[in-house]
């Protein structure tokens, strides 16, 4: 690659970096990072986006500048916005400033900007090169962009084994089948996520706390959905000064007078099935990019036959269950062939402890 080449690379994949500074913050919002360099090439300026509301990462940028930016050179991993959010159009930002240059690596989904900050860019002059660290940049705004093309959240789907894939014994219990480290490492990943959502079952058996210990503020919202609302009247879930609760119920099965067990602090939504594309679709409308689904076999069989899953997070323990009733991951699929079997890609094995955590996509 010529040393041009390499430079301008350099300085994407600076942006990207500051980008991912704000993964566990932006939502609604993209990640987003920027680069500034004077006519003569030198960096003069950077910034990222690090929550709805506050400064975008050109508008930070610019905030930032050590320098005239004059005849310069900006790079952001995300088309530059050009509509009236929260915070002024970036666009106007860039074009005001003198730039002559933006590399940009993707276009922006959102379909109030998608392609309209570029045409604004060229109208006025600037020189824009679309394309460099494509990859990257979408596999950093992944979540982002599935919301906005499909309106639903991106949804990830997590469980704990053992060795010989039972998930608890035949009597519900499961604690614990993971070591401290992994039950550790689920916290910290709780932190990446909007919300968390577990089926009326899961409630009822693990009574869960679904925090990341402290580690997010404010911590994940908590979603419970039931086909029934016939959920007990004390729960960890019940105390919204840890973080919000929502409970989903699917109307046309559930009891509505069980609804005076629910605190007034958590928030209840009713949908027309048992369908959980709908609950993804809600979640998605409120601004959630990333979700996670912490639930059982019956949930968790229907996320994925109703496309709720695009990732799945596994961790399986050097540990024996047995039995022919215990729980599994998943109810039956119905597969009766070989070709009908859901594959997995991109698979990410790595040890915590003598546990095994193996992070796939599930394959389209």
């Amino acid at each position: 690659m010529p040393e041009k080449n390499l430079s301008h690379t350099k300085w994407m994949k600076r942006a990207i970096f500051l980008a991912s500074l704000g993964k566990n913050t932006t939502s609604p919002n993209p990640r987003v990072g920027a680069v500034i360099l004077d006519k003569h090439g030198n960096l003069i300026s950077e910034g990222f986006h690090y929550k709805a509301g506050m400064p975008h990462a050109e508008a930070m940028a610019f905030n930032n500048l050590k320098n005239d930016s004059s005849g310069g050179t900006m790079y952001v991993n995300l088309e530059p916005c050009c509509h009236q959010g929260k915070t002024p159009p970036c666009v106007d930002k860039v074009i005001s400033s003198g730039i002559k240059k933006v590399y940009i690596s993707i276009e922006d989904p959102d379909k109030r900007v998608s392609g309209k900050g570029i045409k604004l860019l060229k109208e006025a002059g600037i020189q824009v090169h679309l394309g460099l660290c494509k990859k990257e940049s979408l596999d950093l705004n992944k979540a982002f962009i599935h919301r906005n093309i499909t309106k639903k959240a991106f949804g990830v789907l997590k469980w704990a084994m053992s060795i010989d894939g039972r998930i608890a014994l035949k009597n519900g219990k499961s604690k614990w089948i993971t070591n401290v480290e992994s039950r550790s490492l689920v916290h910290s990943y709780r932190a990446e996520f909007d919300a968390i959502i577990i089926g009326g079952n899961t409630l009822r058996k693990d009574n869960p706390l679904l925090t990341t210990r402290g580690l997010k503020n404010p911590e994940p919202l908590r979603v419970i959905f039931t086909k029934t609302l016939n959920l007990p009247t004390k729960s960890n879930l019940w105390d919204c000064n840890k973080a919000n609760t929502i409970v989903i119920y699917d109307s046309s099965t559930a009891n509505e007078s069980y609804l005076k067990r629910i605190p007034k602090c958590v928030e209840v939504e009713k949908i027309s099935s048992d369908n959980p594309e709908l609950i993804s679709k809600i979640l998605a409308s409120r601004g959630c990019n990333k979700v996670l689904w912490e639930c059982g076999p019956g949930l968790a069989t229907a996320a994925i036959q109703n496309n709720c899953i695009q990732e799945i997070i596994t961790f399986i323990a050097p540990k024996i269950l047995g039995g022919e009733n215990s729980m599994n991951p998943f109810c039956d699929f119905d597969f009766e062939e070989m070709h009908e079997i859901i594959k997995l890609s991109d698979s990410q094995v790595s040890l915590i402890g003598n546990d095994i955590c193996v992070k796939s996509m599930l394959k389209k």
